[in-house]
């Protein structure tokens, strides 16, 4: 890359994207002016079935500004991107060159992975229903088993639906669970096989086989054992103390499952007290019993690390970063703030996603992890120029333009030409703002 960088306050001073159809305000960005959409849109119409083309005027991090030791600005700069049957070709100094897609000097990031969703029962799409909870998990397993035979009918059409929302929010890729249990049996994955087959081109996945009413609560085994040798990536499980009434009986099955049929393990944890403590504790030890289960484990919400004392948190972190488990949370907010930060500090992997969107859980999933990350800065003060930059990666689940110490490490000549196009001058602003995306490519393809 060219080492003439533009920084962002230069940015925001001089206007100086080299194109026209952006105004500005001090300190942020203003939206796209109404007659740029359709231009941008042309020009992106040009390439959706081109498998190679060149963008010119598109907007890359190169740098951090400094005031001494202190972070102040991000610096950028516009490149002309090569891309070829889905990967990142070449990057080169910007060029006007008369056959190249104008990006219009918008932002180019790494394009954004929902790590936790229910592609496979939602009602987006559907009659709007507003939450109506009672009687506590088993009360919500005992609403599923006389909703999902109606929910199944068109549940194909409804996820290629949500599909479609999470990719006007920039997201290519989702990891979903999906209801394996007596009630729907194998019924919930099959329909969601038929939306992700019919969006292979646009949209990636990787599935969950989660037995929502409980392993042994309902007789769910059975239908886990068959959807273990199914195209499913990852064993799930629910609450086994709360639910199944055994932590060891339903921990040592879900382990097995994978052991037996190379999966990875994802499993749903609400329990917050000492049950949900003795549940992490006993999935780590199992995990160190067996190393080929490191990197592949992971353990979503978790809301009983946000029980503990800084010092009991300081040390879960520890032993779940030297057992490579992750944490997928929703980055929940009120009585139970989840220890993110210290999880990041200890090396844990750390991922988000929208959980429910506009389901008998929750209607309050809005598609966008973005907002996730934006979220997780107000909750827990990361205002600063680094700190909006670092919390890119809860939306990304891990690759982000720059690394800490400035230095560009995305994209590279040979990626994969997954990204977005977002309204921002940099990664802070597109966290701090939840900046508008422009454009998503996946695989070298504008689906959005």
């Amino acid at each position: 890359m060219s080492n003439h960088h533009l920084s962002r306050k230069k940015f925001l001073k001089k206007s100086a994207w080299g194109v026209a159809g952006f105004s500005l305000s001090p300190g942020m960005l203003s939206s796209m002016d109404s007659r740029q959409k359709p231009a941008l849109e042309n020009e992106m119409k040009k390439i959706e079935s081109s498998i190679s083309y060149t963008l010119k005027n598109v907007r890359l991090e190169t740098g951090f500004e400094y005031d001494g030791e202190e972070i102040i600005g991000t610096k950028t700069e516009l490149f002309t991107i090569e891309v070829a049957d889905g990967k990142i070709k070449q990057i080169r100094p910007n060029q006007p060159l008369s056959d190249a897609i104008d990006a219009k000097g918008l932002l180019m990031l790494p394009s954004f992975r929902d790590m936790h969703i229910h592609l496979d029962k939602t009602l987006y799409a559907d009659k709007w229903r507003a939450v109506r909870r009672s009687g506590g998990i088993k009360g919500m397993i005992e609403l599923e088993q006389r909703t999902l035979p109606d929910m199944l009918k068109n549940s194909t059409y409804k996820a290629e639906k949500l599909i479609e929302l999470l990719q006007s929010y920039g997201t290519g890729f989702a990891r979903s669970h999906v209801n394996i249990e007596p009630t729907s049996k194998l019924d919930s994955l099959k329909n969601l096989e038929i939306a992700l087959a019919n969006k292979k081109d646009s949209f990636g996945a990787e599935l969950v086989a989660f037995p929502q009413h409980g392993l042994y609560y309902t007789d769910s085994l059975p239908y886990m054992k068959e959807a273990a040798t199914m195209n499913i990536d990852f064993i799930g499980a629910l609450d086994p103390t709360n639910v199944d009434g055994s932590i060891e009986r339903t921990m040592d099955t879900t382990v097995q499952l994978a052991l037996d049929h190379d999966k990875g393990i994802d499993i749903h944890l609400h329990e917050s007290g000492k049950s949900g403590h003795d549940t992490i504790d006993y999935l780590i030890k199992k995990v160190n019993e067996n190393p080929v289960l490191k990197g592949k484990t992971f353990v979503s919400h978790s809301f009983a690390l946000a029980t503990l004392s800084q010092s009991q948190q300081e040390a879960f972190a520890e032993r779940l970063a030297a057992a490579q488990i992750g944490i997928v949370s929703t980055i929940p907010f009120g009585r139970l703030i989840m220890p993110i930060p210290t999880l990041l500090q200890h090396g844990v992997n750390v991922m988000t996603g929208n959980d429910s969107i506009v389901d008998y859980w929750s209607t309050m999933g809005t598609g966008s992890v973005l907002q996730k990350a934006n979220l997780a800065a107000q909750l827990y003060g990361h205002t600063s120029e680094f700190g909006l930059s670092r919390l890119l990666k809860l939306a990304t689940a891990g690759p982000i333009p720059l690394d800490d110490k400035g230095v560009q490490q995305w994209p590279k000549n040979g990626d994969d030409a997954n990204f977005v196009l977002v309204e921002a001058s940099c990664s802070a602003e597109a966290v701090s703002r939840m900046s508008p995306v422009r454009s998503l490519i996946y695989k070298g393809k504008v689906v959005y």
